[in-house]
């Protein structure tokens, strides 16, 4: 199969990247390279003759209509966006203009593009969001996210991302274009840009920097390690039924402080400190405004229809994620000058 990536430059697209061309298949990577995109991401497949790079923004019909006209792909995973909370607190403009607008004006050009292909079957348009569009969950276990869970958002990026899913379904029901979306929770793993949590926790730690922890630390989140997310986003753009949405989660509930404390247990055991532990250094600071209380997933639908379910525990994806850290410091230290990064962002209430 021939994909075009969006946003395959980033975390979660590069993850798809080097995944697709590891099983075969053709990629073209559609990225913008904004501040937290990197072609080191995919450098271990950058020499592939399966692989080729296009440096354009989603927002430029014109620079769309080309590529696709020119690489004629027979799928689109669009992972474009802009994704950062924090930032979206305090910059909401640029997240209404790229994941809004940019998602329609993909979906015009793809819809183009698939008319003058004569309407393939085959083609697909895979729209990749969040379990934030969902909102917030009680403590309850037994409740969790479905693909009929009403939307909820409750930060301009949820916003943002919600609205992009509603357009990607209009275009759908409309004109006919054959869409597939997915919905995930919170990913983690190698290449994770070094403004998240996992990244943050890990790096502060090796600095001898505080751990900054929101609030209390109880806010839940579903872990999904970013291989196996970009193993069942292929799944779904090959398997997945038209029109229909799939709920990717790890299966892996945890407090923001049970997380990070884990991460302190792995780096007392990978990267031992001189005395004491690197939980010493957990800090907790002033809750980001409008955080969500709990994200799960559940995953049935996918796993009942497609037979798709993750195959790391969290424990195991934090393990190769803290050794990746510690085995790659290039890679991160080159981010860490990049504009926002290692400040407190989002504070504006």
């Amino acid at each position: 199969m021939k994909i075009l990536v969006t946003g395959g430059a980033g975390f979660i697209g590069s993850a798809v990247v080097r995944l697709a061309i590891a099983r075969g298949h053709q990629v073209v990577n559609l990225d913008a390279l904004t501040y937290a995109a990197c072609l080191d991401n995919v450098a271990p497949v950058a020499d592939s003759p399966d692989y080729a790079f296009e440096q354009a923004d989603i927002r430029d019909r014109a620079a769309l209509d080309r590529i696709l006209a020119q690489h004629r792909p027979e799928a689109i995973l669009h992972l474009a966006a802009e994704s950062h909370v924090d930032r979206s607190i305090d910059g909401p403009g640029t997240f209404i203009d790229t994941n809004i607008t940019g998602t329609y004006t993909l979906l015009e050009a793809a819809r183009s593009y698939w008319q003058a292909e004569g309407r393939p079957a085959a083609f697909r348009f895979h729209h990749i969001s969040t379990d934030e569009v969902f909102g917030s969950l009680p403590a309850d276990p037994a409740v969790k996210f479905t693909e009929t869970t009403p939307y909820d958002p409750r930060s301009p990026y949820s916003a943002s991302k919600a609205g992009s899913d509603h357009l990607v379904r209009a275009w759908h029901e409309t004109y006919g274009l054959p869409v597939v979306l997915t919905n995930c929770s919170n990913n983690y793993g190698p290449y994770h840009f070094p403004e998240k949590l996992v990244p943050v926790i890990i790096l502060n730690a090796l600095a001898g920097k505080p751990l900054p922890i929101y609030g209390d630390g109880s806010n839940i989140r579903d872990w999904l390690y970013v291989e196996d997310h970009a193993d069942a986003l292929l799944l779904v753009v090959q398997k997945g039924a038209v029109g229909r949405s799939y709920n990717i989660g790890g299966e892996n509930e945890r407090s923001n402080l049970d997380l990070v404390r884990t991460l302190c247990a792995i780096l007392d055991d990978l990267r031992p400190k001189a005395s004491g532990s690197y939980a010493d250094q957990i800090t907790f600071v002033t809750d980001r405004p409008g955080h969500d209380a709990r994200y799960a997933i559940d995953p049935t639908r996918i796993r009942e229809e497609l037979g798709w379910r993750p195959s790391v525990t969290v424990e195991e994806g934090l393990r190769r994620t803290v050794q990746w850290y510690l085995d790659n410091p290039a890679w991160w230290q080159a981010l860490q000058s990049r504009h926002g990064v290692g400040e407190r962002l989002g504070v504006t209430a």
